[in-house]
């Protein structure tokens, strides 16, 4: 089989082409410069697709002895993932970016060239497992991924490879220093590849410059001005701009965001409370929209934010009643919809939150 392996330079893509090599495919390597100025996306841990990262895969590849290459798609992720972040946190919302860049650059557009070229199929170094067509959690539960890639949908994944989620990290760590591979020890990435500074806020208010607002409390007594509500999101509690904790001594959260009037509303913890999730354009993973009302868990966050639930599928929507309340949700996250699983939690379904009620 030939096998197209996206290498970010990192040491999971690393091992993941070294194991499909293993296993007696045809593999090529194939680094995404996904930035104009990829100098300026890495900062020691945060950051990728950096020059740096482009040259670790390809020392990675030569000591695989397979063939590298560097495709440009710059242009097309600031479109579909980085312009689409911003326009999501000026409507008030959360998005996630590494779901949009599963969606939309990773198992979409290279996806796409991947086949035209005779490939077939992607592996990526994420922790995930396919087992007969569906999507299940990986076995190490720090570093899974799944979440992530609930928004594919089954012809995606009819040419995906996951080689490396059947295993824990430490392990893979060692496995490429066995390997001698010089990424064995490089750490991981964190928080928002394309924001390397990491002050996110800062990154928006350059993009989407100021649009003033209120910060106000429940009773609507504003407490303070801000420059635009792409600064806050749902469960926030520092750098509200107000003076201090409520008159009761407990702490403020955000609560609500207004992005057409440019309010911001912050209450107790307990305001934070939301048992009812209504998301749009579903994605049914497991390739048949749910039938019924399904006992399943539901996981709003790339790490934590699960709680049992109740979904259906009404119309063009899903709808999760849940169990127990999850605290800190936000429109423009995704919802993942988890069926429990002896052999690992089966991703069925997924959508993007446009209602979290209490």
């Amino acid at each position: 089989m030939r096998v197209l392996v996206a290498m970010s330079g990192g040491v999971d893509s690393s091992v993941a082409a070294a194991r499909m090599v293993d296993a007696g495919h045809e593999v090529v390597g194939v680094h995404l410069a996904l930035s104009s100025a990829p100098g300026t996306l890495r900062t020691g841990s945060r950051g990728c697709c950096s020059k740096e990262d482009a040259g670790d895969a390809r020392r990675v590849a030569d000591i695989l002895d397979i063939p590298f290459y560097v495709w440009d798609f710059a242009d097309r992720f600031a479109e579909d993932v980085i312009d689409d972040f911003v326009e999501s946190y000026a409507r008030g919302e959360t998005p996630n970016p590494c779901v949009r860049c599963n969606e939309r650059i990773k198992f979409s557009a290279m996806s796409a060239r991947a086949l035209a070229l005779g490939f077939d199929a992607l592996a990526t170094g994420h922790y995930a497992r396919l087992s007969d067509g569906r999507l299940r959690r990986a076995v190490d539960p720090d570093k899974d991924q799944s979440y992530v890639l609930g928004v594919l949908d089954q012809r995606q994944l009819a040419t995906a490879l996951f080689p490396i989620g059947d295993t824990p990290k430490a392990r893979i760590r060692d496995e490429a220093a066995r390997r001698g591979l010089a990424v064995a020890d490089k750490p991981d990435s964190h928080d928002i590849c394309f924001i390397p500074s990491g002050d996110t806020r800062a990154f928006l208010g350059a993009r989407i410059g100021v649009r003033r607002g209120s910060v106000v409390d429940a009773g609507g007594a504003v407490l303070a001005e801000h420059d635009g509500v792409h600064g806050f999101t749902i469960g926030q509690r520092k750098g509200l701009g107000i003076a201090g904790p409520g008159p009761d001594g407990r702490p403020r959260y955000v609560t609500s965001i207004d992005a057409e009037s440019g309010t911001v509303r912050v209450g107790d913890a307990a305001d934070l409370e939301v048992r009812t999730l209504i998301g749009e354009r579903p994605v049914f993973t497991a390739g048949a929209p749910l039938a019924g009302p399904v006992e399943c868990d539901v996981q709003v966050r790339a790490h934590g934010g699960i709680a049992s639930a109740v979904v259906e599928h009404r119309g063009d929507r899903l709808v999760a009643t849940l169990r127990s309340p999850l605290r800190g949700v936000a429109t423009g996250q995704t919802m993942v919809v988890y069926l429990p699983d002896p052999d690992g939690d089966e991703v069925v379904a997924s959508a993007t939150i446009s209602a979290a009620r209490p």
